[in-house]
């Protein structure tokens, strides 16, 4: 079967489409996938900046949806069924995927295959941002950094359906309209975007922000936080990692956090399953939207990459086995 291999960790270019063998394992869930979800963790993995190492060569990617080829006694899964399915350890660039009956999520009519590849990763991290982490409250509002990356319209999406008021911060007008339509109450442009934010919200300032950029708007991000504000660190893709002066915690009783969602499946195993069962009403009912990826074909995967590495991807990119 095909599938996209990191073999040098020089970036997108170490990237090779090549042949393997399908995995066999007798005790997993048999996924043949119609796409995999692309996000900036594998950007990481490609120069060896992310915490978790792998050995070379390997198969990228963590998520994906697909049919059920076949399944074990027991999982409650059966062939043919529509799933979307985590592969953290094996990689989900390649057609077949194989993986325990816990990571495995049968995807309600109302999400098509396509938008279930690219669901897991950043909509369940924008919820634990959100739930686990920020402890949201019903009305309070939520300022997304990168409000139309493939994670900030997932955050729009998530917060929205939780009944949160949002203010999202786009770095183009082309962006905007992506904010708008994943249901931002608010869109600002980076350009005096910390200003405008005052002026929204009276002076007062957001109840929490979820940043997965850093970079130099940190601290603006911390002067922009309302009393008990909370800011969530989600990951750096503006490059810079900020630092905090701990003193201006203590002018507004406010907080700095991060939101590991990855390290923290590892510390709590039930939580995916808690985080489904929250999540999954939302989406049969389409009160949770999760709209259509960028899809390009898996012989292109140093291009779908690249767009993360530019930081000029709208949306959620995925690669197409179709």
């Amino acid at each position: 079967m095909r599938a996209v291999q990191l073999e040098e960790l020089t970036g997108p270019e170490g990237l090779r489409l090549v042949e393997v063998a399908e995995p066999v394992d007798s005790t997993g869930v048999v996924i043949d996938l119609h796409a995999a979800g692309v996000c900036f963790p594998d950007l990481l993995q490609t120069t060896g900046s992310h915490q978790m190492a792998r050995v070379l060569p390997c198969v990228l990617g963590l998520e994906g949806a697909g049919i059920v080829r076949s399944a074990p006694a027991g999982s409650g899964l059966s062939p043919g069924k529509r799933v979307a399915v985590l592969t953290t350890e094996g990689g989900s660039w390649q057609r077949t995927v194989v993986a325990d009956a816990s990571s495995v999520f049968s995807l309600p009519d109302s999400v098509s295959l396509a938008a279930g590849s690219g669901f897991l990763v950043n909509y369940l991290t924008a919820h634990f941002a959100l739930d686990e982490r920020a402890r949201y409250r019903v009305g309070e509002t939520v300022l997304v950094h990168g409000a139309a990356g493939g994670l900030g319209i997932a955050a729009l999406h998530v917060a929205t359906a939780l009944g949160l008021e949002t203010i999202a911060v786009v770095s183009a007008p082309e962006k905007a309209e992506i904010a708008t339509e994943s249901g931002a109450t608010h869109v600002v442009l980076t350009d005096g975007w910390k200003e405008r934010v005052q002026q929204i919200t009276k002076g007062r300032g957001v109840d929490v922000i979820l940043d997965p950029v850093g970079g130099d708007r940190f601290t603006d991000s911390l002067r922009s936080l309302a009393p008990n504000g909370r800011l969530i660190v989600l990951g750096f893709a503006g490059g810079e990692i900020p630092t905090v002066k701990v003193n201006r915690l203590l002018l507004k009783n406010i907080s700095v956090m991060g939101a590991g969602w990855g390290g923290y499946l590892k510390t709590d195993p039930g939580y995916l399953a808690r985080q489904w069962n929250a999540l999954y009403p939302l989406l049969e009912s389409g009160v949770l939207q999760v709209p259509e990826p960028t899809l390009y074909p898996l012989a292109r995967a140093v291009d779908a990459l690249t767009t993360l590495k530019e930081r000029s991807a709208i949306g959620k990119v995925a690669l197409s086995f179709e």
